[in-house]
């Protein structure tokens, strides 16, 4: 029937529809068993003169319900098709399906998922074996051969990578797994996206002489993602990278996102018809550039979308100092002309009004640059020599150069890194009886021992350090002699830098090269930042560096997965591969930023490889096809349970309900029947169907209570939530193996919404960038303490640092939030007090951070118990605030590891945090019978009495 989307697996089973015209004859013919009535003498004389009828057949309505059953019957053993598909060919020996599952395939997943299952359904049909590979898993994974119920086990089990394809590797594996099943369907899931390498990876596959080609791609590409993120001197520039389109433009917004997740900033990204390549800007002040944590595409759900910063896409404010006078004419002679055009492109570059020494650095310190260079600089005054000083011991970095007022101003120890010798080394010339002297490699302990040295630098003149024995540590570059050309030393916090020729082109070559403009750039991105968004953490080069955050294959920033290595470094870009996916790598003391597109990324769309053998055009769509049978089944059964009522009714079984004996025949008919009902109903059932009458909220409620389970506080900051119900879900995991309770799974709780009173105690970790609760979510929190339920603050702010000394961010917002509450009189944790032998002996309640007390209700005896903030009648402080971070300590990932480091890095202090939350849940649960055990020896004396 071509005109209805219904198709038949059986269709032979049709011709048992000719046999409803004599089944009709049959049930015309046999009519119903006849009433039958016990001899009760007054019923009979009370029908006596009513007419009886006795049917002769059956009622016509009763032959079509019949009729119905068996047609039902008929065509559900003809295996009927709503809405069917077209059968793709998977004949052959074996079916090997190849699906791509890098970052582009996000966006399309679901449908290649169902793609994949009908592709394995036609297999299973024809009973062959199934080998399925994915282009962004490790080499080493298996690949098959699988059966039909295998291969879905593992097309489930894989999701989106955040990493390029890798179909070279993975198609020769496919290979060596066909060899012995020649002439198998090759079925190939694209994402769409070209690789260097596809037709010989593809011939690689083709060469094992396959039946037939599936082939499968996106009718269109419209992944968009970002190649570079530049900030540059007044503004930060973003590239957009997408496919080649048609003559349509293309609108869309970046946002610039802080390290917590807040948007501070937006760039428009507009693609003219038929380009590739776009770029947005985000115009907005220097110190608000340097906030930048990520930038993001709306709307582009993918890996791509998304660009992670680190220290070397901040600007560092620069100020250039120099004893001379500027002149506009003869600018190339000038100290500064080479050393600003070397940092231009990369700084911030600031220069104060007057050459005057005295007036010049306050100006420049006043502006809290990160550098201060001084291109000919002498001797330092001495009424600004103390406040230069400090700031550099304060962390700044001050890079000099030789020149003769050096020369003439002597060592001075404290802004020079090494001291020199008072003259100058002439090299070649008439008077000299050396040759100008070349750079060498540069040492293994400085910021250029990954740079090779110029081949084309000479120097010719230089001033010389003393030798010491500390000298070599001292250096970052040498001449072939072994003499240094820089030298650098730290001073505090800060670092002086010292190169030992002028900036200009008159001792040597070398401010003229390309290796001064980069090595200028490295000593300026050692600095730090000293204003507005400023960072506490130095990015020092690094060998090896941990997985710190992760892209998502969806663009979200989520913890590391288990499957991240570290990144090694120093030895030129790393690619991203399942090993390094793409993210920030290193500590919270620095990182590094590893993302997935290159600057001169290119989409381009896959072309089909040339091929001799027959090739099928899949398009990837949901399975739409329902299968009639179970339905059609489950119609007749019920028909038949309805049929079987009917028999019994004619036959007066429901007359004789109110007797005894009658009426246990008939309810065990009924009971039969509605089970026969409900039995075929679960056997025929094409998929598992669930009712369920409760309402969302019982649900929920049943949930709740068939378990004890730990909650936090939802703050809306994804990285907090997640550390949160990991740390949760690490101390109910520490409770089942110390302790007899067993904990479900921690809860998040919205304050506004969510039922309180299932959750003994509620973690609150005290975020000052989500919004501030309001005052409805605040009257349910008293309430929820009134009611004997206890809420634990955690600020997380033990090392909070604040410029003026008063409260930090999250403290004050904690004070905000108790300003609305009825907050009882606070403590620390006596010695003495049941919290510090509820399970373990402690003595304090250390976290991630150690050192700040654990603040609970004051032991205060109050005469009349109505006038206190909150019950506490079982003896629990209602509220316990801390600022060592326990979730941060609690957090373990899949494995068990600790996914936060402690501070101090003490393997202890992580126990000690995990039987702090013991203890806390512990006291939660029991109430005062601990406190309780002193009044033991009186009990038992006067038992003995």
């Amino acid at each position: 029937m071509s005109w209805l989307p219904l198709s038949f697996g059986f269709p032979a089973a049709l011709w048992g529809l000719l046999a409803l015209p004599v089944i009709w004859w049959l049930l015309r013919l046999t009519p119903p068993r006849p009433q039958t009535e016990v001899f009760p003498p007054l019923r009979i004389l009370a029908q006596v003169l009513k007419r009886e009828d006795k049917p002769h057949q059956s009622p016509w309505w009763l032959t079509l319900l019949r009729l119905l059953l068996a047609a039902f019957v008929v065509m559900a053993l003809a295996e009927p098709i709503w809405n069917p598909r077209e059968r793709v060919p998977t004949g052959g020996s074996a079916l090997a399906l190849v699906v791509d599952n890098g970052w582009a395939s996000v966006s399309g997943w679901d449908m290649r998922v169902a793609t994949a299952r009908r592709l394995i359904t036609d297999a299973e049909r024809n009973e062959i074996p199934i080998i399925l590979a994915f282009t962004a898993e490790k080499p080493n994974e298996a690949i098959g051969p699988y059966s039909a119920g295998e291969a879905r086990d593992r097309l489930n089990a894989v999701k989106p990578r955040p990493i390029p394809t890798d179909r070279a590797d993975v198609f020769t594996g496919v290979a060596n797994a066909l060899k012995p099943l020649p002439g198998a369907t090759l079925a190939f899931l694209t994402d769409g996206l070209a690789q260097a390498q596809d037709q010989a990876a593809f011939d690689t596959l083709l060469a094992q002489n396959p039946a037939n080609v599936v082939w499968a791609t996106p009718d269109s590409l419209d992944m968009v993602g970002l190649s570079a993120a530049n900030n540059v001197v007044d503004r930060f520039v973003v590239t957009a990278v997408r496919a080649p389109a048609g003559p349509t433009p293309r609108f869309m917004t970046a946002g610039a996102f802080d390290e917590k997740g807040r948007r501070i900033g937006d760039a428009a990204v507009t693609f003219r018809p038929g380009e590739t390549t776009a770029t947005g800007e985000i115009v907005v002040p220097f110190e608000l550039r340097n906030d930048f944590a990520s930038i993001a595409l709306d709307g582009q759900g993918n890996a791509a979308a998304v660009r992670v910063l680190d220290e070397t896409d901040k600007r560092r404010r620069v100020g250039l100092l120099s004893q001379t006078p500027a002149d506009e004419t003869r600018q190339l002679l000038s100290p500064l002309y080479y050393i600003r055009r070397a940092l231009e492109p990369y700084a911030d570059l600031i220069e104060p009004a007057s050459p005057d020494l005295t007036e010049a650095i306050p100006q420049l310190l006043e502006q809290k640059p990160a550098v201060i260079v001084m291109g000919d600089v002498g001797t330092i005054p001495e009424t600004v020599r103390a406040p230069l000083i400090e700031w550099m011991e304060n962390g700044g970095t001050l890079l000099r150069f030789a020149s003769s007022r050096m020369l003439s101003s002597g060592n001075d120890e404290e802004l020079l890194p090494v001291k020199l010798r008072l003259g100058e080394r002439l090299l070649g010339g008439s008077l000299s009886w050396t040759e100008p002297q070349a750079v060498t490699e540069f040492p293994a302990n400085g910021p250029f021992a990954d740079l090779p040295p110029p081949a084309e630098v000479t120097v010719t003149r230089q001033i010389l350090a003393e030798p010491t024995p500390d000298l070599a540590d001292r250096t970052w570059a040498t001449l072939a002699d072994g003499t240094p050309l820089v030298t650098a030393d730290r001073r505090g916090k800060g670092i002086v830098v010292l190169f030992h020729i002028t900036p200009l082109a008159t001792w040597s070559n070398l401010p003229i090269s390309g290796t001064f403009v980069e090595m200028l750039r490295r000593i300026v991105q050692l600095s730090r930042n000293q204003g507005v968004g400023a960072t506490a953490a130095e990015n020092q080069p690094a060998a090896s560096l941990a997985p710190y955050r992760m892209i998502a294959a969806d663009g979200q920033i989520v913890p590391p997965d288990p499957d991240a290595r570290s990144l090694q470094t120093g030895k030129g870009p790393v690619p991203v591969t399942i090993d390094n996916p793409p993210g920030l790598y290193g500590t919270e003391e620095g990182v590094l930023a590893h993302n997935l597109l290159p600057a001169d990324a290119a989409f381009t769309p896959i072309v089909r490889p040339q091929m001799t053998v027959p090739v099928v055009n899949e398009r990837y769509a949901l399975d739409e096809s329902r299968d009639l049978k179970g339905p059609l089944m489950i119609a007749a059964l019920a028909f038949l349970a309805i049929d079987s009522l009917i028999v019994l009714w004619l036959g007066g079984v429901f007359q004789r309900v109110r007797r005894r004996q009658a009426g246990g025949a008939a309810g065990r008919a009924v009971t039969m029947a509605i089970a026969a009902v409900a039995f075929s109903a679960l056997m025929s059932a094409p998929s598992p169907v669930y009712a369920n009458d409760s309402k969302p909220g019982d649900a929920q409620a049943i949930e709740a209570i068939a378990t004890t389970r730990l909650a936090f506080v939802i703050t809306g900051n994804s990285s907090v939530d997640a550390i949160s119900r990991a740390g949760l879900h690490g101390l109910s995991e520490f409770l089942k193996d110390k302790t007899a309770l067993e904990p479900g799974e921690p809860a998040g709780v919205n304050l506004d919404r969510d039922e309180l009173a299932f959750y003994p105690i509620i973690y609150w970790p005290v975020d000052p960038g989500a919004p501030m609760p309001s005052q409805a979510a605040i009257a349910r929190i008293d309430e929820y303490m009134k009611e004997g339920g206890t809420v634990l603050f955690d600020t997380r702010d033990q090392y909070a640092v604040t410029l003026d000394s008063s409260a930090s961010p999250a403290t004050q917002r904690l004070r905000d939030i108790l300003g609305s509450l009825n907050v009882p009189p606070l403590e620390p944790v006596p010695e003495d007090h049941v919290l510090t032998k509820s399970f373990y002996i402690l003595q304090d309640f250390p976290g991630r951070y150690s050192g700040s007390p654990l603040w609970v209700e004051a032991s205060l005896e109050a005469t009349n118990t109505d006038n206190r903030p909150v019950r506490t009648g079982d003896g629990v402080s209602p509220i316990m605030i801390t600022s060592n971070d326990f979730a941060g300590a609690w957090a373990m990932d899949e494995n068990g590891d600790p996914m936060l480091p402690t501070v101090p890095s003490d393997p202890m202090q992580r126990t000690y945090a995990l039987r702090a939350g013991v203890n806390i849940v512990m006291y939660m649960l029991t109430g005062n019978y601990k406190s309780d055990q002193v009044h033991v020896p009186d009990l038992l004396e006067r038992l003995g009495q």
